[in-house]
């Protein structure tokens, strides 16, 4: 049996201030009160329907080149910010659905051609790649804020480098951006991982693995 929802009266005060509750906000990304991030995507599909219309107009008159910059410029710069918090939630398939859709109209190909060699051809990432990527450098900026392996216990073994994941049985941790970062750079190739030093030669060796 589900428990049902119940509301809980949470009073938050800044200095003298009190922080009223509220059932959403815009912090550039569209919150509501119980974080499933569907406010969010559905404002992103808005403008992202918008920014593939706009390539479908301009792609009589401009090259594949420049439609490659304006995509790069718009429309992969509001599809990409805030990713590491919703890109792996189901809501997102509507996104990546967009993202194909703007890719066959840049390339002008009919909706039914795959678009696995399109991306390629273009060298644009995947909406799931681009979560991958956008949430491991997330991880490599801030290496500092995680536990490894060898912190936690003196065992010599070839996962000791690792980042250590904390133990926890709540869903919800598993699905956010600390757990999944974790989890996600354990699974990376060992030459990846030991670039983590220098972000820009591991963002490079990523984004080509991806």
């Amino acid at each position: 049996m589900t428990k049902p929802n119940t509301a809980v009266d949470i009073h938050i005060t800044y200095k003298t201030d009190i922080i009223n509750s509220t059932s959403s906000t815009n912090l550039g990304l569209n919150l509501d009160s119980t974080l499933p991030w569907k406010s969010h995507i559905d404002k992103l599909s808005s403008k992202l329907n918008s920014a593939c219309y706009l390539i479908g107009s301009l792609r009589s008159i401009i090259s594949v080149k420049n439609l490659r910059t304006i995509y790069f410029s718009y429309v992969c710069t509001i599809m990409t910010y805030g990713i590491i918090f919703w890109g792996s939630l189901p809501y997102s398939e509507n996104i990546f659905k967009l993202q194909k859709r703007t890719i066959r109209t840049m390339m002008n190909v009919d909706n039914r051609v795959s678009c696995r060699n399109l991306f390629k051809k273009l060298n644009i990432l995947p909406l799931h790649s681009q979560y991958i990527l956008s949430l491991l450098l997330f991880v490599v900026k801030n290496i500092n804020e995680f536990k490894h392996n060898f912190d936690v216990h003196s065992i010599n073994t070839c996962h000791r480098a690792d980042l250590f994941p904390p133990t926890t049985t709540l869903s919800k941790y598993h699905k956010g951006v600390y757990y999944s970062g974790i989890k996600i750079f354990s699974h990376l190739p060992q030459h990846i991982k030991h670039l983590s030093y220098n972000i820009k030669k591991f963002k490079a060796a990523l984004k080509k693995f991806l």
